[in-house]
């Protein structure tokens, strides 16, 4: 099923992301923790792909087993260190397992990597040679808070622009831990008539650890109130794992009852933190 389809429906949308293991020993634990998730019937499930492709099998793999459980896939694809040939080879290789949909991804820049060789500077190249290829619904990225690179919100805007044009169907956004973001985001994407659905991407935050990742990777604002929980509940695991879930879930249900009907929750992984927010919303997404 195409995921364009699923959220445009009037129903709300939630689904989760998964990460491939980068080695062959970790395949059977990923899987087992991708499978107990897609038992939940969650809308759709994305599984992420490793910087240069190094995990693209695995992300193959782990989208093939989530049909098994009649879960729609999102396959990621990244573009800045592969060639033409070898993203043609993999879009091939995606219809041949009957993955429907791609989010187009530029990916991060390998160090010391020859950019004489970039075949794809940016995500819209790929998303490109996607819609060209033909059968797939394409999706691409956003952030609300402006793209770490982006000179300026303007360049911002006129790349997501970009991406539209060719061919990215739907949008994700990158986490975000203050709903007023979003809103002011989609007030100028209507703005500028940038007129495709977005997913609302949220992270669960379920341990102090990971505050440190995210603002490693991300420039993503921290509410007042969501430092003070990490401030009081840091130290103690099972207490923080608790005050996350019940962070995001708020945050959820305000998207909703805003009306933004597609959620997309970043649950790294954890069976039982994708099962906890699903119980928490059952009855908005009943």
């Amino acid at each position: 099923m195409k995921i364009i389809d699923i959220i445009k429906a009037e129903r709300p949308s939630l689904s989760f992301e998964v990460f491939p293991p980068k080695t062959d020993d970790a395949f059977e634990g990923v899987l087992a923790a991708a499978t107990e998730i897609a038992k939940l019937q969650p809308s759709y499930m994305s599984v992420t792909y490793g910087a240069g492709g190094g995990t693209s099998r695995y992300t193959k793999d782990v989208c093939s087993a989530l049909s098994r459980y009649g879960v729609p896939a999102l396959a990621h694809l990244t573009c800045y260190s592969s060639d033409k040939a070898r993203i043609r080879t993999e879009l091939e290789s995606l219809r041949e397992k009957g993955i429907e949909n791609i989010l187009a991804l530029r990916g991060d820049k390998p160090q010391d990597f020859d950019e004489s060789r970039v075949s794809y500077r940016h995500a819209s190249d790929l998303a490109e040679e996607i819609r060209d290829f033909g059968g797939f619904c394409v999706g691409g990225a956003c952030y609300p808070e402006g793209h770490p690179e982006s000179e300026s919100f303007k360049a911002d805007m006129e790349g997501l622009r970009r991406k539209v044009a060719g061919g990215c169907e739907f949008l994700t956004t990158q986490m975000f831990f203050d709903n007023d973001i979003l809103y002011n985001f989609l007030y100028h994407l209507s703005k500028e008539r940038i007129d495709v659905p977005v997913v609302a991407g949220i992270m669960p935050v379920t341990n102090a650890a990971q505050i440190k990742r995210i603002c490693a990777l991300s420039s993503s604002a921290m509410p007042r109130r969501f430092i003070r929980i990490v401030d009081r509940y840091g130290d103690n695991p099972l207490a923080m794992k608790q005050a996350g879930i019940a962070f995001a879930t708020e945050q959820i249900i305000d998207l909703y009852a805003n009306g933004i009907n597609a959620v997309h929750v970043y649950s790294m992984n954890k069976p039982d933190v994708a099962a906890a927010i699903q119980k928490n919303v059952s009855e908005i997404l009943a």
